[in-house]
């Protein structure tokens, strides 16, 4: 077994070369702003970092602890709340890093990217693993940017609890609304820290309360915090009524006293504890821990990561009031009866290894070497390597077991969101439990199909522009770069227009497209050019309108003969896939026969729509009619029925629909003035103004072509003190003036 834990016992030599990640990156641990040198960290895994004394757990204590002492949690908040520096905190107090990382000097643990490191934002989501205080607690950063929403939803997916991060000065933010409802709807329990406790402006009474009444949460509050921005010096533990206290000499904070209060020496605070501890007390009448799991209240917490304080108390409370893996019920877990599934949620791609692939472990265990079976590709793969990414270092496991989160090495097909069961043979075996099950609980078969498969919703892109290799050499090494980015991120679409043969990128913004263009170059070595960036607009009819096609083609000694006739109106429903309904006198044999390439035939048509080439949504077909000629191929079947719909959009009176953001900006009262007339010329149409501290938030909805390029008018407006964030509301529909304005637009411009 020693033998297999290849990175336990930490080369000297090694780690002062190479300083490895979470995804195998390499990072130079210097910093030329604090000169800080990478010392090497010779770490005793026999011994759990956190534990006192000398208590010696064995290396299978370690690697699969017992199920109760496991952690999954998520770090989630805003842009700019101190997400990654939190985490730092963590891994440092915990005893996996030997310096404090700074986001400002780039050489944090999981912003590993260079854009991460250069921009001072988390762009990919990271996992790290690291023990605290006999427990095993498996932490993912996410980002808190909007363009990367869907690394936050992938990642929560598989998490059994989350942290909350809130900056003081600002409370909930746009960003942490939408994490918030993410979280909700895949029902984790969280705890919320109240970061930077220490900035001028920072108010704890006032960030709890936006969390009661902007997040309809009922705030639990385990701590006070001694002192606000500059005065900040500690918390007061209500439960305990002690005064936790960072000492002026401890510069990493790692020393802090406890103090119990005294009526002498701290009467105010001691009565302001005291009815804090009566209300929480009140609250929870059963324990704080099933208060969290039950979700019907969040426990706060405060501190200052950037100061180092306050984290050592979150550790904590992560372990005392957040679930382990068996107090969450995962209804789909008896199906398979202790047998193998684990869900693919992260892909990643490296140079040397190749696809790596992150699972989380539901029931059973995984080993190296392993067959598994892949339910959503109906494929059988081999894993060739298991790793746990333990902190900064990668380290190759023998077996791990249901509750943990595991690195893979091996799986070339597997994707986000896939289902892997042991065999082909397991996955049809918990099909048919789950079939009993749902005729004993009267649920229907497809239910218990989509228990199995449930994985992560992709956001449709908002954003998209032509993307060119420096030659036509180059063209299948950049196709091969977009095939690798694609399976990392989800959220990122690739086509070919079908008119230009040229590559079109679809992202969820200009960061997102950004971040992918510098990518290619960096990792993968092309120079590559993006034409403008456009948006990505939808069309609908708004009219019913029926029509008939015939396509007669003779090819060879065989004549296809196809006649089609249906109509094309407005859905009843939003829908962004057409629905699609059969006429009375369509038989069952041709449906049978033929479904699956008429409505083939039917989506094809749909991708294009005849004002701007854009998606077609909100529209429903009705066949009517269809009639093949013996010997008719499909494919000219599928063929006919797209050409019928197309004639009948084009006939159809036609809509454009925009993408319509909502939109958050805070600035300072001097320049609210300006900023609201810079918006109603953006068409923005404002909701409400907001007073948050010294500052206004506007709150409003805008349109996306509006919109672009925002940041550097709002800088320059501002003088650079104000902030906006953006998230896609709906699509609207365009008035007939600017709906004119712009197919004149393109109609020049081609």
């Amino acid at each position: 077994m020693l033998t297999s834990l290849k990175i336990f016992a930490v080369n000297h030599q090694k780690i002062c070369r190479m300083h490895i990640n979470t995804i195998c990156c390499c990072r130079i641990r210097t910093s030329f702003k604090r000169l800080k040198t990478c010392v090497p960290l010779i770490r005793n895994y026999s011994s759990l970092p956190g534990l006192i004394g000398n208590d010696v757990k064995s290396l299978h204590s370690i690697i699969n602890p017992p199920i109760a002492k496991i952690r999954n949690i998520g770090i989630m908040a805003h842009i700019d709340a101190g997400k990654t520096t939190t985490t730092e905190r963590i891994l440092y107090y915990s005893g996996y890093t030997r310096s404090l990382g700074d986001v400002d000097d780039g050489d944090t643990v999981t912003d590993f990217m260079a854009q991460e490191r250069e921009r001072g934002i988390t762009i990919q989501s990271a996992a790290v693993t690291f023990d605290w205080k006999g427990y095993r607690i498996n932490l993912i950063d996410t980002p808190g940017h909007v363009d990367f929403t869907l690394e936050v939803e992938r990642c929560l997916r598989v998490l059994d609890g989350a942290v909350a991060v809130f900056d003081a000065s600002a409370g909930v933010e746009a960003q942490t609304l939408t994490v918030w409802r993410q979280a909700d709807k895949h029902k984790i329990p969280r705890i919320c820290f109240v970061n930077k406790m220490d900035k001028t402006g920072a108010s704890f009474n006032y960030t709890v309360e936006s969390i009661r009444k902007k997040l309809k949460a009922k705030p639990l509050l385990l701590q006070l915090p001694i002192g606000e921005a500059k005065a900040f010096k500690g918390v007061v533990d209500v439960v305990s009524k002690e005064k936790l206290l960072w000492t002026s000499n401890s510069a990493d904070g790692k020393d802090f006293e406890r103090k119990p209060l005294l009526e002498k020496s701290d009467p105010e605070l001691l009565k302001e504890t005291t009815e804090a501890r009566n209300v929480l007390i009140e609250q929870l009448q059963t324990a704080i821990h099933r208060i969290t799991l039950a979700q019907a209240a969040v426990p706060v917490l405060c501190g200052s990561a950037l100061k180092n304080k306050g984290i050592q108390p979150l550790l904590d409370a992560i372990t005392m009031y957040l679930p382990s893996p068996e107090e969450c019920k995962y209804e789909f877990l008896q199906w398979h009866k202790g047998d193998l599934c684990a869900l693919a949620f992260k892909v990643l791609h490296d140079k040397q290894r190749g696809p790596l692939v992150f699972l989380r472990i539901y029931s059973g265990t995984l080993k190296p070497q392993l067959a598994i079976h892949n339910i959503n590709r109906n494929c059988t793969e081999r894993m060739s390597r298991l790793l746990l990414p333990f902190a900064d270092q990668h380290i190759e496991i023998p077996s791990l077991a249901a509750g943990n989160i595991a690195l893979t090495v091996g799986l070339k097909h597997t994707a986000t969101g896939d289902t892997i069961v042991s065999s082909k043979s397991s996955a049809l075996a918990a099909v048919r439990q789950a079939e009993r099950g749902g005729k004993k609980n009267r649920q229907s078969s497809e239910e218990a199909e989509r228990l199995l498969l449930a994985g992560v919703e992709i956001p449709e892109p908002v954003f998209f522009c032509t993307i060119e290799p420096p030659s036509m050499a180059k063209q299948p090494d950049l196709d091969h770069a977009l095939k690798c980015l694609q399976r990392e991120d989800p959220s990122l679409k690739v086509r070919l227009d079908p008119d230009s043969g040229q590559t079109i990128l679809c992202g969820m913004g200009e960061l997102h497209i950004e971040i992918i263009h510098e990518r290619i170059k960096r990792e993968y070595g092309l120079e590559t050019y993006l034409g403008p960036l456009q948006v990505a607009y939808r069309e609908t009819v708004l009219n019913s309108v029926r029509t008939t096609d015939t396509l007669d083609r003779t090819l060879g000694d065989k004549r296809h003969l196809v006649t089609v006739e249906l109509e094309a109106g407005p859905a009843e429903a939003t829908s962004v896939v057409p629905v699609i309904a059969y006429a009375e006198s369509i038989s069952e044999d041709l449906l049978q026969a033929s479904q699956e390439v008429i409505e083939n035939g039917i989506h094809s048509a749909c991708l294009q729509g005849p004002l701007l080439g854009s998606p077609v949504q909100d529209v429903a077909i009705t066949l009517h009619s269809v009639i093949i000629h013996p010997g008719t191929s499909m494919t000219m079947v599928s063929a006919c029925v797209s050409r019928c719909v197309q004639k009948a959009l084009k006939k159809a009176e036609k809509q454009i629909l925009e993408p319509l953001m909502h939109l958050e900006v805070t600035v300072a009262t001097d320049y609210l003035s300006p900023v609201l007339a810079d918006l109603a010329q953006r068409r923005g149409n404002i909701q409400e103004i907001q007073t948050r501290q010294d500052n206004k938030v506007v709150i409003g909805f805008v349109p996306l072509a509006e919109i672009m390029g925002y940041s550097t008018v709002l800088r320059t407006l501002t003088s650079g003190s104000a902030t906006f964030a953006l998230e896609l509301s709906t699509y609207q529909a365009m008035s007939p003036q600017d709906q004119n304005s712009l197919l004149n637009q393109r109609s020049s411009t081609f």
